[in-house]
């Protein structure tokens, strides 16, 4: 399994940060994709209990509404993304009228479906509004050096010190001690990484924003973790060899972006 984890980080993070640099449309095109995998592992979590089908007239709209709101925001008509979410809801509703006489359940399909176009490809298009802002690659790089230093310094605290469970009905293996050591982490990883690359943002700032992400990414955490266990399974997804599916690499991440995009345009 480690063997597999290690592979699959030394052959994916030199590409991403490759397409992360590019910018433009090959990262939006890589966001697309992401966006798309993750609603379909989305989809696949919270209609397993009911054993339904994946592609639905329902489920084909939200694949058809992610890459469209991605790509409203590498445009930057970012007034549209609301319109866009609104359209989706109009055609939903719309099946679910046809459908409801045959499946009387349609409506919690609806639902379903627009928290996953909300939680996936609504929250992935602030990296691409991060990404096309000035400094968008060095923000980018902080974003990932914040969660990935969060999750570690929550890992190696919570192996050693971990005592007092967090929240044991959802993931009975994080502790109040991983907890604290992933906020002390990534405070001092972040402030480090502010202090090199981002020395015009106030070091203030740049502590309130790490300890921001050191409760907000275990959240997203958290978060997944209920969707996995209402529908009952240990992954996301397989496409991530040794690290599961996409959403179990994003689920901090996407929690995170709506943050770090408040902090970069509203009080740096």
């Amino acid at each position: 399994m480690h063997l597999k984890r290690w592979i699959t980080g030394l052959i994916a993070v030199p590409l991403l940060a490759g397409v992360i640099y590019l910018g433009g449309m090959a990262f939006a095109l890589l966001i697309g994709i992401v966006s798309v995998i993750a609603l379909w592992e989305y989809y696949r979590i919270v209609f397993n209990p009911e054993q339904k089908s994946l592609i639905t007239p329902i489920t084909i709209t939200g694949f058809i509404t992610a890459p469209l709101m991605i790509y409203a925001a590498y445009g930057n008509h970012v007034h549209a993304i609301p319109g866009i979410i609104i359209i989706n809801l109009i055609i939903t509703a719309f099946a679910a009228i046809v459908l409801f006489k045959n499946d009387p359940s349609i409506l919690q399909d609806v639902f379903k479906q627009a928290l996953g176009i909300i939680y996936a490809p609504l929250l992935l298009t602030y990296i691409i509004l991060i990404r096309n802002s000035p400094e968008g690659v060095t923000w980018i790089f902080f974003l990932f050096f914040l969660v990935f230093s969060a999750d570690i310094g929550a890992f190696y605290a919570g192996s050693f010190l971990g005592k007092h469970k967090l929240c044991p009905s959802v993931s009975p293996g994080k502790t109040i001690e991983g907890g604290i050591g992933g906020i002390l982490l990534t405070i001092i990883v972040g402030i480090a990484f502010q202090s090199f690359f981002l020395p015009d943002i106030s070091t203030w700032i740049s502590f309130c924003l790490c300890i921001c992400v050191g409760i907000i990414g275990p959240i997203g955490d958290l978060f997944e973790s209920i969707l996995k266990r209402v529908g009952n399974i240990k992954d996301s997804g397989s496409i991530l060899p040794g690290h599961g599916g996409i959403l179990d690499r994003i689920d901090a991440i996407l929690f995170v972006l709506p943050v770090l995009y408040f902090f970069k345009e509203h009080i740096v």
